[in-house]
Order: structure tokens, then sequence, then C-alpha cells
């Protein structure tokens, strides 16, 4: 973590440009280099591992593995590195930060999927604010949550994942995924509860952000700003992965769980916000 702040990798229909390394924005905005997006403009774009925080390597569960190459929409994976210093390579020092893959060619049944949760919005100075979104699951497809991971900057205290489901009284139970310390290694660990997510259920996040700046925080890319992300690594036992791969909320102060028009009531406030 000395070395590379995160690590992410994505499956791409398309590279963002046909070089073998770019400069993939976000961090550079003053930078004269041509700039690239991870993926194609229009091409597939999901999320398909992240790292940070000196995180220990995932194993996915036996018989679980994310389809790439013929007859999937993941034709190339793209790895973006996002390194907090860059003072270690001006004298012409040169990096091997990088992810280990291991792959067969043998098809699995358990095709693996990442749904990436997150908001935009701000922080306001010298306040303690919550950043939250859901989705509701509309696709017909049972999912079976495995693994978790979080992401904040400096501000988070503590993120939190919910599957949202309404009993045979109306009443809506929410279930944990995972809860965590942002600022603990953010690798991915085993979901809190790995009870199928079904058509008609909302995956819903809460990251919990403490400011003790004398200024207002954005969501943006760098360590002057803040992020909420919870990344929900789940399988499929027949079929395809969710067509659904990310799920952002505009964030504070436009939107909150508790809005007239999120359909969501019965919110464990405490629980969400507390370790």
């Amino acid at each position: 973590m000395n070395t590379a702040h995160h690590m992410l990798l994505y499956g791409c229909g398309e590279p963002g440009t046909a070089k073998s390394t770019w400069n993939c924005g976000e961090m550079a905005q003053n930078s004269e280099e041509e700039q690239a997006s991870p993926c194609g403009p229009h091409s597939h774009s999901q999320i398909l591992y992240a790292w940070a925080r000196d995180a220990p390597r995932l194993g996915l569960p036996p018989g679980v593995g994310f389809k790439v190459g013929k007859d999937s929409p993941t034709k190339y994976l793209v790895l973006q590195v996002h390194y907090a210093h860059v003072q270690k390579f001006q004298d012409g020092t040169t990096d091997d930060s990088g992810v280990f893959i291991e792959y067969t060619e043998k098809p699995l049944k358990k095709l693996a999927g990442t749904l990436l949760l997150g908001t935009g919005g701000s922080i306001p100075a010298m306040a303690t604010e919550h950043m939250e979104t859901a989705c509701e699951i509309s696709e017909n497809k049972v999912l079976h949550p495995f693994a978790y991971r979080v992401h904040t900057h400096g501000l988070g205290k503590v993120v939190s994942g919910y599957r949202v489901r309404s009993n045979d009284r109306g009443v809506q139970e929410w279930t944990q995924l995972g809860k965590r310390d942002p600022l603990t290694p953010q690798m991915f660990y085993n979901v809190t509860n790995a009870e199928p997510i079904e058509s008609g259920d909302h995956v819903a996040v809460r990251c919990t952000m403490k400011s003790n700046r004398h200024r207002v925080t954005e969501v943006g890319p760098t360590n002057e700003h803040e992020m909420c992300n919870f990344y929900l690594m789940y399988y499929v036992d027949h079929g395809e992965t969710l067509d659904m791969k990310y799920c952002f909320s505009q964030g504070a102060p436009n939107y909150y769980w508790s809005n007239p028009d999120t359909g969501l009531h019965n919110i464990p406030h405490i629980e969400a916000s507390t370790l």
C-alpha cells in the first residue's frame, strides 16, 4: 500500500485504447498525456476485482469463476493502478504492482459477478453525514452473495450493506450482507449472511462519514475527495449474471434511504451506522 493506493480489475468488451499502457484519467487532471477510460466508451464494462490497503489474496468458492473470452461480453481484462505518490518513480524506478489470475478452459457452472454500489454527493464541513444508495433487483435471477469489500477515503467510519425484503406482512426486513471499518485492509471478506438475493429484493448501502475539515468534501477520485463504495461479489447457479453492474445514487444531500420515493422503510439507522 506504500506503492499502489488501490487497483481495479475491469472486464471490458473493448479496451479504452489499443496501447498496452495508458493514462486512464481521473487522477491526472493536469496531465498533458492523452487519456482514455479503462474500457471503450461504448463497450461492456464491469469491475471484476478491487484491492487496497495491503489486502491478502481472494480465493473464489469451489466451482465459481468469472466468465471471460468466447461467448462472454468480457473480451479484455484491464488493470487500473492508482498511485498515491509518484516521487519514487521520478528517478526512473519501475513498478510491478499487479494481480495474479488463475484461469481454466473448463466452463464452470457457477458464474461470478460483482455489483458495485456507490454514491455521488458531498460531506459538509465539521459534520457527520450518511452517504446512501439502494437499488431493486428487477432481473429474474437468484444471486448467491459470498464476498464483499468496502472503500472510502479518510473520512469513512462505517460502511454497511443490506438485502432488504418485505415479509408476508409487508414489513421490510433488513439482512446485513457486510459491515466494516473502511480504514481496515480493504480486501474481500465473507458476507455476514449468504442467503440468496432474489427479484424484488433491494440491495442498500450506507457509508457513515465524519469530517473534521473546515471545508466541504466532494465525492471524487483523489485523497482530497471522498468515495462511498461497496462491492458485492456473488454467483448464479445457472444462466448469466446480472445485467446491472452498478448501483449509484446522487448521495447526500439529495439522496437518502428515507426519501419518500425510495420505497424503503423500517430502516436500521443505529445498526447501519455503528460497528
